[in-house]
């Protein structure tokens, strides 16, 4: 199941600079191996905060969240979780079929 993904980061303004730098050093260790992993199939950062926004690929709801959570950054990250679900667009009918527009462009 993929799933829509929006982290925003809010570390500590106390935090001192090395501390927040081997954080963010850990951080980004995690994400590429949860990117090798596949379970980031795609993700973006949000310049000029400590943002990002990516799709993520789990098995269910419960295998997201142990995904997230095992950043380092989790105790000072909001994050927003939206479910994907498959578009017409992307998976356009057989020629001879037709597709009822009006229940997808909910």
């Amino acid at each position: 199941m993929n799933f829509l993904v929006h982290i925003e980061t809010s570390l500590p303004p106390t935090m001192p600079s090395d501390d927040r730098q081997a954080l963010l050093d850990r951080e980004l260790s995690r994400g590429i191996a949860l990117r090798e992993a596949g379970v980031i199939t795609s993700i973006w950062r949000i310049p000029g905060r400590l943002a990002n926004v990516g799709v993520w690929a789990c098995q269910d709801a419960d295998a997201l969240h142990a995904a997230i959570s095992s950043l380092p950054a989790w105790p000072w990250m909001n994050v927003t979780v939206t479910p994907l679900g498959s578009h017409p667009v992307m998976h356009p009918p057989a020629a001879d079929s037709t597709v009822d527009l009006g229940s997808t462009l909910d």
